[in-house]
């Protein structure tokens, strides 16, 4: 999901501030493919998550064609996977050709195989995490960041798709998202992404006065980022 630069605008769920925002292209999620190079960079997240808003920048490096059957190319990766269990690329190339097609439970599965072959390894952990996510499973999505996160605190990304994973859950918990956004903010005091995310979970949670603090540290870094613009015209 991934290191494509994407601001992440969770505002499905925020009534009367549906926001589509790409910034540029070269960093989003921490964990990309490693076929991400052949999927199509505008896939829409709302087509692998209705909770999201048209037009949300891609929330992986899933193609725009979802088959319900796996592509020859995906089954032969399957096969080689199964034929091959000790193989950690082979579980890996099965994981992303599964995700690439939208069968994000089964990439998991092959994203959690790998992760045993190599438990040292981050890639897995975040990529199981992306699976869970677009599969709408965020209290799965949450226990593979964390570990991702224990392996890569400063992953600003990692740490924001743990935020949204919060911020999307029913029920919500605005909250832990807020803490996790700013959580992020230690690291990063001036990260665009996180600031957007923290300022549509306090208008989420009708706190006034933090929403309008940082919409204007906001202001500061994107004086055009479509937060910034909603709440000029209010």
């Amino acid at each position: 999901m991934k290191k494509e630069y994407l601001i992440i605008g969770v505002v499905g769920l925020v009534a009367g501030l549906v926001i589509g925002f790409m910034l540029a292209n070269n960093l989003n999620r921490s964990a990309s493919g490693q076929l991400s190079n052949t999927a199509a960079s505008t896939t829409t997240a709302q087509s692998k998550n209705p909770n999201l808003p048209a037009d949300h920048p891609p929330i992986g490096t899933a193609a725009d064609q979802t088959q319900s059957d796996p592509l020859p190319q995906v089954e032969a990766a399957i096969d080689r996977a199964k034929q091959q269990p000790q193989d950690y690329e082979a579980q890996m190339t099965a994981g992303d050709l599964y995700y690439q097609i939208g069968r994000f439970d089964e990439a998991a599965k092959f994203y959690e195989i790998a992760n045993k072959l190599k438990p040292a390894e981050s890639e897995p952990l975040i990529k199981a995490g992306n699976s869970y996510f677009d599969s709408d499973k965020f209290e799965q999505a949450e226990k593979w960041y964390l570990l991702a996160l224990q392996k890569e605190p400063k992953n600003l990304n990692v740490r924001n798709d743990l935020g949204l994973t919060f911020f999307l859950r029913t029920p919500r918990n605005i909250e832990r998202a807020v803490k996790e956004y700013k959580s992020s903010l230690t690291i990063d005091p001036d990260h665009e992404i996180t600031l957007q995310n923290l300022a549509l979970a306090y208008d989420e949670n009708g706190d006034t006065e933090n929403l309008r603090t940082t919409i204007e540290k906001l202001k500061k870094i994107n004086p055009k980022n479509p937060v910034v613009v909603k709440h000029e015209g209010k």
